[in-house]
């Protein structure tokens, strides 16, 4: 519902670092007018950044998809001090963090928690910017400046517009709207127009030439393309490719009919793809109390409502396996993301998916995004989806890597840095390139753009090669010449906000300490000796054909010199999809690593997103894991510490984390 203007009607809730200060407000005492005050300069109380979506909405709080969202909200933060219905029966009206605020998943399922627990607005001092965009989506406003919270406890009453500063006309018109569906009804009748991109010809980068081509002129005609875009420029672009998978595709469902109808129909069904890929390993890994929730049965009614849904809009469902003759579960066709690039996406496309990780698709050289709950389900109808284009920031690769390091180390080594560490990479593109890009294998390439959103990025790009060629062909047989007329590139004269030389051979084998993919650090100079309880080699990063050969590279020598996982270690490798886990069998590595105490685990995301083997069960368990983000909570209470595949396998037959160089250079 839109509205005209804001008034406090309740409290107001700070995330401070300081537990006892956190537990105050929740008690029912809020804070002193001179600490809000410090606060809002920048001076009181520390107050926490990088609150992740996973933090916010924990996996299992997913399993719900409707209000009972809001008794859960943030019950996952750091400390533990929030627990169930505490936001609800707070009577909070406004919550406040620090930098980066909703980093991680593209869950929708947190603003709505944070919406149904009674939240009318988030102030932060940085907003991510699929967690920005799912606010703006569901109608509950959001803002980095502190200067409206001194005005709004004072009694003020402010106007909407205050919280569109800084917006693109869409999404300004968006927020007035009250939301995405209230917005577009108004956009289909023809009562909102988009504003026209009128960006002169210019030198484009990759992502722009995509959203130029892709970029909707007229909703009701379908007419494509603008001579140019820039960065700002705020437009509705077709998409080539939309997915969603069984944790999102009931929200978005419900949203659908909600909105159009019991009735509506996905329009272009050809191009959308639904997934059982998340939770199909989750009754291994789910505890007892949440058993006697009654979460396990709430889960798989995930999966079957899904199917419905596939069902009557007759989409195409990457499901489960069928079990084998002894009955052991197979898994699923795939994890999304593997599937998108092995079987569906190309060059040039525009494609969209209810998981952040979709940058991955930026393999190919597609435009590749995550979305949330709202955006699909309008999509689903309309075909198109809302973009502000972005800036990009490019990453010119020379050389090649030394031994024992390998992409994985590359992208921990970026993300390390201070233009991510600051959240200057909130919402840019980061587009790969240079001689050094074409050393790399496919899969490894596809590490890189797979992680660009750890960084806060919209996604990552690939300046297309002879590699993608090849890799196309090879799995589709597509014709190379059909595929290089895909390939789009970017202008020599493009504009990039900034542009970093990495000389490949000068990156170093590189371990994110726990709590956030961000915390880089060069195992050269890392001292402690950390011992560990769990290595995990899998999800869509750590789960490719190029990972698997750098598993069984570790492990293979480690068996001819008679050594095998360490005693006290559980070691985890689990396939990306049924081709990979072919291809494993085909290669001889399955026996590798079954003689060397490893337990293997068929395909599905698991242990990435706390639903399937290899989550750790106490807080004092610590996993060395080649999966894609260690946000608190995400893979059990643990530390989980993130590395390369080289590095999880090493450290699995050392019994703590080391240098695979090292090792391998001692086996």
């Amino acid at each position: 519902m839109s509205r005209a203007s804001f008034r406090l009607t309740g409290r107001v809730l700070f995330l401070t670092e300081d537990p006892l200060l956190l537990q105050q407000q929740l008690d029912g005492q809020d804070l002193p007018a001179e600490t809000v005050r410090a606060i809002c300069r920048g001076e009181g109380p520390k107050l926490i950044d990088n609150i992740s979506t996973d933090e916010i909405t924990p996996g299992w709080v997913c399993f719900h998809y409707d209000a009972t969202l809001g008794e859960y909200s943030l019950i996952g933060l750091r400390g533990g001090v929030i627990k169930q219905h505490a936001i609800k029966k707070g009577g909070f009206k406004v919550i406040v963090s620090g930098e980066s605020k909703g980093c991680g998943s593209s869950r929708e399922q947190a603003p709505y928690s944070e919406q149904a627990a009674g939240i009318e607005l988030v102030v932060a001092r940085s907003i991510e910017k699929i967690y920005g965009q799912n606010c703006q989506n569901i109608g509950l406003f959001s803002t980095t400046d502190f200067s409206i919270l001194e005005q709004l406890m004072s009694g003020e009453e402010v106007p909407v517009g205050t919280f569109t500063h800084g917006l693109d006309p869409i999404s300004a018109d968006i927020v007035r709207a009250g939301g995405l569906f209230a917005y577009n009804q108004k956009r289909l009748a023809g009562e909102l127009v988009p504003p026209a991109i009128t960006t002169p010809k210019r030198p484009m980068t990759m992502v722009e030439k995509i959203l130029a081509k892709n970029a909707i002129v007229d909703a009701k005609t379908g007419t494509l393309g603008v001579a140019a875009v820039q960065p700002g420029d705020a437009l509705f672009v077709r998409t080539d490719v939309r997915f969603s998978h069984e944790y999102v595709t009931p929200m978005a469902d419900a949203l659908f009919v909600a909105a159009l109808g019991k009735d509506a129909q996905v329009v272009e069904k050809e191009s959308v793809f639904t997934f059982r890929d998340h939770l199909t390993f989750l009754g291994n890994a789910m505890s007892q109390k949440h058993r006697e929730m009654g979460l396990l049965e709430r889960a798989e009614g995930l999966a079957t409502s899904q199917e419905a849904f596939a069902k009557k809009h007759a989409l195409k469902l990457y499901g489960e396996v069928p079990p084998a003759p002894d009955g052991k579960k197979l898994g699923s066709e795939a994890i999304c993301h593997n599937a998108v690039i092995e079987d569906i996406g190309y060059p040039g496309q525009v494609i969209t998916g209810t998981d952040s990780h979709t940058c991955m698709a930026g393999a190919l050289g597609a435009f590749a995004f995550g979305v949330g709950s709202t955006d699909m389900a309008n999509a689903w109808f309309t075909r198109d989806v809302r973009v502000k284009v972005p800036e990009t920031v490019r990453f010119v690769l020379s050389n090649r890597l030394r031994e024992g390091v390998s992409a994985k180390d590359v992208i921990l080594f970026i993300l390390s840095q201070p233009f991510f560490r600051t959240s200057r990479g909130i919402g840019k593109v980061l587009e790969f390139a240079g001689p050094g890009l074409g050393t790399m294998p496919m899969d490894e390439q596809a590490t890189l753009t797979n992680m660009a959103v750890e960084a806060g990025g919209f996604t990552g790009i690939l300046e297309p090669s002879e590699v993608i060629v090849d890799y196309l062909h090879e799995m589709r047989g597509t014709p190379k010449d059909e595929i290089r007329a895909r390939i789009v590139t970017s202008d020599p004269d493009a504009q990039y906000l900034e542009t970093f030389e990495i000389d490949l051979a000068e990156v170093p084998v590189m371990l994110a300490t726990p709590g956030d993919p961000r915390n880089g650090v060069d195992m050269g100079t890392f001292s402690d000796e950390v011992a560990i309880d769990i290595a995990y080699g899998g999800s869509c990063t750590g789960g490719k054909k190029a990972d698997m050969d750098q598993y069984a590279l570790v492990l293979g020598k480690a068996l001819a010199k008679g050594k095998k996982v360490a005693p006290g270690v559980r070691a985890f490798i689990q396939f990306g999809s049924q081709h990979i886990r072919r291809y494993a069998e085909q290669k001889g590595y399955v026996k590798i690593f079954e003689d060397a105490g490893v337990e293997l685990i068929q395909p599905s995301c698991g242990a990435c997103i706390n639903a399937g083997p290899g989550v750790s069960d106490k807080a004092e368990r610590v996993t060395v894991s080649a999966i894609n983000r260690n946000f608190p909570g995400r893979s059990g209470p643990g530390k989980v510490y993130l590395a390369s595949p080289l590095t999880v396998a090493a450290s699995a037959i050392a019994g703590k984390i080391v240098d695979p160089a090292k090792l391998l250079a001692e086996l």
